[in-house]
């Protein structure tokens, strides 16, 4: 009673234990495809280091050498402008990107190229000769403009202008074989920049100096004969300025008029809308008819009546004389309000009437007005137009000259704005190749590529490699693991009962022992996918290790295409299984004692020229069951599952099925189609069996250990 808590305890913390290492397995599953491929590894790794060693070594050095210098926005101005420095804005980012860009022009690059006579250095001489060797060849000679312009490439492909951040300072770096070429061109360039800066200032301002001279002596000129023409124009038409900017009387009266035409029509439009809304329409509708006090005072003894009317309509008939009566009173009403309607009609065509006369009235006078107002008009255009161009020539005269002025104090107290903080020196050790840091990234990217080849190669790899993997995929237990012999072969190795390898065959005995309730099968068929995966070996060691345990076993080659059994025993194959079934022979013909081996034996005879017609008859099963009442164990070796269709024929007539696949050989993709093929014939596939398996390959958390256990090796 108390055994069963403590097993249920011992299994609870072993699937506790299994989920807690999973994230391990993982991690020894991705280090055993390393230590598997780790030779390629290093192979890959050493040959980038190698490729990277050669190449940097064969590189030419190249040395930098680097100048800094200061760009200021503006030059130092000794007037005062405040006393402080203005914050930097969107145009200084301007200003500074267009020096950055000003650096990294050709026309500084062909200035460099002049002042430090780069046309006769050595580098530079070789280039152009080797350039022009090939332009010969095209049959195109270099000209003189292409050679410059080859040389001006050169100089600025070497030339990296690099601003310091978050200051003024600018560092010139030139790339070069030569260290003091490095250092010249650098320190020429700086030097080149102030002096074409310093030119472009002085062109600048010379060049507006001599500009706004002309256009003052032309815009003097002018003045004089526009304001000359402005008083003899006054003088000939007797104009007389009484103010700059106020209006005549005849225009103010002009003015005047025009307002009150405006508020005269915006009446008249008021009047002439109120009277097309009363001419059409009974007028009942009409903003003055509903606020007639008599028409509201009608419209309520019309109610009144109407209402007695209706009251007494339930009583009398239209035609008596009290409804007559009540009938001509509404009449009379009704004709009184029509009457209103149209007094009140008339009054809105007077006021449409007086409306339009006073509109008139008004357009008559400012049409006596306009003539007043033209004559003026016409005789002040030219005296106008006089004015207005003695007034703008004025204004440029005196805006030239205050700009002429600013540019002569500007020129006289202006100061250069760049200069040079610190000179290149020539440099001593080259800036590339750097051979540390080309061998750490040879190193690193040689071990990426290493690493990434191994994982490419171990995911294109279709073979069984380890335990964990066959049982995953067939979803079956392995039942053992037997060890890939390096120079005994599997006799020599089964000789010896501490060998890796009987112990494998004796721990598969072992699971086939729990694998029924019965314990071993009855009937046990060993196949495999292909072919020299093991299986034969596979059968005549387990047929041996379960006959140590006192069974009587029989072992049946049924392979009857390519049977090995008889090559492992070293007896013939004249008689055996295809005799059997054919009915050429009894049981005991057929069976072999070999007492080396400790079983039974039946060969697999001659080989029939159709299998599967021999095995597909009534005579196996028959023959089973027969040999079953005289062995306790029969083993069945048979052909490959894959392209033949012995092997299905002979599973469904076995208890149990063992799948054989060999490591390194089989493909996962043929075992699963084998094992497939298997349960479509119904066969009861116990688990499979690993052959061939490096213990040091892929076997990391299946706990297979034991290989070295006792043979000296650990």
């Amino acid at each position: 009673m108390e055994s069963l808590p403590m097993s249920s305890t011992t299994e609870t913390s072993n699937t506790t234990r299994e989920a807690q290492d999973s994230d391990e397995i993982d991690l020894r599953e991705y280090w055993n495809i390393l230590m598997d491929r780790r030779w390629l590894v290093l192979g890959v790794t050493a040959a980038v280091v190698l490729l990277t060693l050669a190449g940097t070594l064969l590189t030419t050095p190249v040395y930098r050498a680097g100048s800094s210098i200061q760009i200021e926005r503006d030059t130092l101005n000794v007037i005062n402008v405040e006393g402080v420095t203005p914050m930097e804005s969107t145009a200084d980012r301007d200003f500074y990107q267009t020096q950055y860009e000003l650096l990294k022009s050709r026309s500084l690059a062909q200035r460099v190229v002049q002042d430090a006579q780069l046309t006769a250095h050595p580098v530079y001489a070789e280039q152009m000769a080797a350039l022009a060797e090939r332009a010969q060849e095209n049959g195109k000679p270099l000209t003189e403009l292409e050679r410059e312009r080859a040389l001006v490439g050169g100089v600025l492909a070497g030339m990296t202008v690099a601003p310091v951040r978050n200051s003024r300072l600018v560092n010139l770096q030139f790339d070069a074989t030569d260290p003091a070429l490095a250092a010249r061109v650098s320190n020429t360039w700086a030097e080149a920049f102030i002096a074409s800066n310093l030119e472009r200032r002085f062109e600048a301002s010379s060049y507006a100096s001599k500009y706004l001279e002309e256009r003052l002596a032309q815009l003097k000129a002018r003045l004089e004969d526009s304001e000359k023409a402005l008083v003899a124009f006054a003088s000939e038409q007797q104009l007389v300025s009484v103010g700059e900017g106020s209006p005549s009387l005849a225009a103010q009266n002009l003015g005047e008029l025009n307002s009150a035409l405006a508020a005269a029509q915006q009446e008249r439009i008021k009047a002439e809308s109120i009277w097309q809304q009363a001419r059409t329409g009974d007028g009942l509708g009409l903003s003055q008819v509903v606020a007639s006090p008599l028409i509201q005072r009608l419209r309520e003894q019309r109610a009144q009546l109407r209402g007695e009317y209706q009251n007494r309509l339930a009583t009398y008939k239209p035609d008596y004389p009290d409804m007559q009566r009540l009938a001509s009173q509404i009449s009379e009403i009704d004709l009184q309000i029509q009457t209103e309607v149209r007094h009140i009609r008339a009054a809105l065509e007077a006021d449409h009437q007086a409306s339009l006369a006073r509109e008139q009235l008004l357009l008559d006078r400012i049409e006596q007005l306009k003539g007043d107002v033209l004559d003026l008009q016409d005789r002040s255009i030219q005296y106008n137009i006089l004015r207005r161009e003695a007034e703008t020539n004025r204004q440029l005269y005196d805006g030239l000259l205050q700009r002429y002025k600013e540019i002569g104090v500007a020129g006289g107290v202006g100061a250069n704005n760049i200069s040079v903080v610190d000179r290149a020196e020539v440099p001593r050790n080259p800036h590339s190749p750097r051979l540390p840091l080309n061998l750490a990234i040879g190193l690193l990217l040689g071990g990426f590529a290493g690493v990434l080849l191994a994982f490419v190669l171990h995911f294109l790899d279709r073979a069984i490699h380890s335990p964990k993997q066959l049982e995953a995929l067939l979803e079956r237990p392995v039942l053992g693991v037997v060890p890939l012999l390096a120079k005994q072969t599997p006799q020599q190795a089964a000789a010896d009962p501490r060998s890796a390898f009987s112990e494998a065959y004796r721990s598969v005995r072992t699971a086939l022992q729990f694998s029924t309730s019965h314990g071993l099968p009855h009937t046990l068929f060993i196949t495999s996918a292909g072919a020299g995966e093991g299986k034969s070996t596979s059968a005549a060691e387990l047929a041996r290790n379960i006959a140590q345990l006192g069974k009587r076993v029989l072992l049946i080659d049924a392979d009857l295409r390519k049977p090995s059994q008889h090559h492992l025993a070293g007896v013939g194959n004249s008689i055996g299984l295809s005799n059997l079934l054919a009915g050429a022979c009894s049981i005991e013909e057929s069976i072999m004692q070999v007492p080396a081996l400790g079983h039974d034996l039946m060969l697999s005879g001659p080989l029939p020229p159709s299998p599967p017609e021999l095995l597909a008859g009534d005579r196996l099963p028959a023959l089973l069951r027969e040999l079953g009442q005289q062995y306790e164990v029969i083993i069945i070796d048979g052909p490959p599952v894959l392209g033949l269709a012995d092997a299905p024929l002979l599973a469904h007539h076995a208890e149990a099925t063992v799948l054989v696949a060999a490591a390194e050989a089989t493909r996962d993709d043929s075992l699963v189609l084998a094992n497939g093929r298997l349960q479509a014939a119904h066969a009861r596939v116990l688990g499979s069996l690993l052959t061939r398996h490096n213990p040091r390959h892929g076997s990391s958390g299946y706990g297979y250990a034991y290989y070295e256990y006792g043979t000296g090796q650990g």
